[in-house]
């Protein structure tokens, strides 16, 4: 039985795991779309399979990613968080996700869910990519430049044009598999 052609950066088994059930899948339940912003925030100057190695202690440490719990968080809590060796241990990384929480439960108040904000970025719909190899994706776009500028201008931290960039292609806003990718047509 012939193996199915992936992209090229999903090499160990939990990064093949990823790819194939979840990267690029458009997503729109709020909860998972702040764990993406918490997680593609944690992984800046990390590798992706760092974090999706921590991705359940992360879920627990904070507390499933439960929005309004998150942004409740104080200074003991931090210090917590801070001692976890199953998480990332860096000061601003956690402070940010508390400050994440705060920015979203505000930009739900105005748009109505985190969900309605963040996909308007791409108007409501997938952009869909066709590079021939996974290579050829790009850094940045112009779409993750505004969502940058618009996240950062609500107070959200570790939300740069980079990041945006990653978290898009995570939760389905762009379809970046490459057009050989069994998944490409899929999603």
């Amino acid at each position: 039985m012939k193996s199915e052609t992936r992209c090229g950066w999903a090499k160990t088994p939990i990064e093949i795991d990823y790819h194939d059930q979840e990267w690029g899948v458009p997503l729109h339940d709020d909860q998972k779309l702040f764990e993406f912003l918490v997680l593609e925030g944690a992984q800046a100057g990390l590798s992706w399979v760092t974090i999706l190695k921590k991705r359940d202690a992360y879920r627990k440490a904070f507390d499933g990613f439960d929005i309004a719990k998150v942004a409740r968080y104080r200074q003991p809590r931090v210090e917590k968080l801070l001692a976890n060796a199953g998480i990332v241990r860096n000061r601003l990384k956690v402070n940010a996700a508390i400050t994440n929480a705060r920015a979203t439960l505000a930009v739900q108040d105005e748009f109505g869910s985190l969900d309605a904000y963040l996909w308007r970025f791409v108007d409501g719909r997938p952009i869909r990519n066709a590079w021939k190899s996974w290579k050829n994706c790009p850094a940045t776009s112009k779409h993750s430049d505004t969502m940058s500028k618009d996240l950062r201008g609500r107070g959200f931290k570790f939300v740069g044009s980079t990041i945006c960039y990653a978290f898009m292609q995570a939760v389905g806003m762009v379809n970046d598999h490459a057009v050989d990718c069994f998944r490409y047509r899929q999603v």
